[in-house]
């Protein structure tokens, strides 16, 4: 049925209804009163003074009344918060109060305490819920409003270099765990009035500041947008596993058997800051040293920052390197089994060469569970280097790799020619720049592995036509996961396989827009 024009519809009765769910929550809130021993009674239920140790209340006095300061100790700054409660002490204004007593109060606080960092608070939770964020409010008889004090200080470890993204040249130093930190990092390269860091909260009990980073005249507004929606739609408890809880809902409903990531994580203000040059928007999480970039594409994945702190043909040589590395890690041992397998199938090929696949000595078990138990034994040993001691891991590094390697052979568990392309593709996973890439491509080796097993040559490719077909369908916040490769952009693709030289202007990536009123060619760095 048509509505008729003017009346109201479903949509108007909707926003109505939310309107009205608003004031309500609006009133609900315990707006802050004027009898001071009334509100203190509030925040100390509510914090739980008395039962927990590190709730601070602390009696003073402002302008002649009674005050109270409330924080949480280990988060607030004791020696400026200290020098404030002895200014209040002593403090006593020249002119008597005028009518509006809050603009009063707060050019007195600010002119005769000398402290500028203040905003105010209109009801008893925004009080609480600041003061759990770090800040000190400031409480005073007779006032319908707090004054929020920002001497907040988080425990942290200082900057240094991202363990997992060590270079021999450039900068060595890396995001910490305090949010105000990553992003000072990142503006100290980009020194742009167009950077964007807009914070959100999240979480209804961890209340954790996540802040959106990007150029505005460089990154799509699309984009930006639909990142913003997803985070303000996020609807948890908490996110104590900060970036990675972050990361599952960012991604939105996707298939739970794709293990490629669609987000890049780095540690280092300098990546960051040349995919923000590239048009991509930056998550930073409160308690997280790492970055979450986004969209990326596989290449994305394979690029590292020490190829730019290389001359051109250098950076190019570790680059593909590092590609071939990558590719004979997924591919290699899946298609030495399949080739040993089906030796039957190959009599075209010179008798020398299909000697040289070996193996010269059967072993115990199938060349397929060989490379399955090969790549188990590496991830346990992965995961015990994780919870050892620095000072035992390179032992046992040498005791799990050597070892036991030697070992298998010798019971005739394991071939010699299975050890060695074990290691190869170990050197290969190692080598690939992003964690989460190189675990997606190891299962997708163990899938390759007992189809090859199973089928022999055309298991390989019935795996390999599958994996193909994923990658394909794979798209990263709209963008698709094989670009520039598919679809095809010789210039992009250039520039992703081969290091460009830094004096080469190239033209900024088709997926993000240019900024307005700039020309095709932008110089810059390229992205890392």
């Amino acid at each position: 049925m048509t509505q008729r024009a003017g009346s109201p519809g479903r949509g108007a009765g909707q926003t109505a209804a939310s309107i009205t769910r608003a004031v309500h929550h609006q009133e609900q809130k315990h707006r802050i009163r004027r009898e001071l021993e009334a509100n203190l009674e509030y925040i100390r239920r509510t914090l739980g003074a008395g039962e927990t140790f590190d709730v601070l209340i602390k009696p003073s006095r402002f302008a002649g009344r009674d005050a109270v300061l409330v924080g949480i100790d280990g988060l607030v700054k004791t020696d400026v918060l200290l020098r404030i409660m002895q200014a209040l002490a002593v403090f006593e204004p020249d002119e008597p109060a005028q009518e509006d007593e809050r603009l009063w109060f707060t050019q007195v606080f600010v002119e005769g305490i000398g402290f500028i960092e203040v905003d105010p608070a209109e009801t008893l939770d925004d009080v609480i819920d600041k003061v759990l964020m770090g800040p000190v409010a400031l409480l005073v008889d007779g006032l319908d409003h707090a004054f929020i004090i920002d001497v907040r200080t988080y425990p942290g470890r200082g900057i240094a270099e991202p363990a997992l993204e060590k270079v021999l040249r450039g900068p060595h130093d890396g995001f910490t765990e305090t949010l105000v930190h990553n992003t000072a990092l990142i503006r100290r390269r980009l020194r742009d009035p167009q950077f964007r860091a807009e914070v959100l909260r999240i979480g209804r009990r961890s209340k954790t500041d996540v802040a959106m980073v990007y150029l505005k005249d460089v990154a799509n507004p699309e984009l930006v947008k639909l990142v913003r929606e997803r985070l303000k739609a996020i609807e948890t408890d908490a996110i104590p596993m900060a970036e990675s809880a972050v990361v599952e809902h960012l991604a939105g409903p996707r298939r739970w058997w794709n293990p490629f990531p669609l987000v890049r994580f780095t540690e280092r203000p300098d990546v960051a800051a040349v995919h923000l040059i590239e048009g991509h928007v930056l998550i930073l999480v409160d308690t997280s040293p790492s970055a979450i970039i986004l969209p990326t594409t596989l290449f994305h994945h394979l690029q590292h920052a020490e190829e730019f702190h290389e001359n051109a043909t250098a950076g190019t040589w570790a680059r593909l390197i590092r590609y071939a590395g990558v590719l004979l890690s997924w591919l290699g041992p899946p298609l030495w089994v399949a080739l040993v397998l089906d030796k039957g199938q190959l009599q075209g090929l010179p008798d020398q060469l299909v000697s040289i696949l070996g193996p010269r000595k059967p072993a115990g078990i199938g060349l397929e569970w060989q490379f399955i138990l090969g790549e188990v034994g590496i991830e346990l040993i992965r995961l015990a280097l994780i919870h050892t001691p620095e000072a035992l891991s390179t032992s046992l590094g040498i005791i799990g790799a050597v070892l036991i390697g030697q070992l298998a052979v010798e019971v005739g568990m394991f071939t010699n020619e299975a050890i060695l392309y074990i290691a190869l593709a170990a050197l290969g996973t190692f080598a690939t720049p992003s964690v989460e890439l190189a675990q997606a491509f190891r299962l997708l080796r163990v899938g390759l592995l007992v189809l090859a097993g199973a089928l022999g040559i055309p298991g390989f490719l019935i795996g390999l036509l599958l994996s193909l077909v994923l990658l394909l369908g794979t798209r990263s916040f709209g963008v698709p996961y094989l670009w520039p490769l598919v679809p095809f952009d010789g210039r992009v693709l250039a520039r992703m396989l081969l290091r460009q030289p830094m004096t080469v202007r190239v033209a900024r990536d088709r997926t993000f827009p240019r900024p307005a009123g700039e020309a095709e060619e932008a110089g810059g760095p390229q992205p890392a």
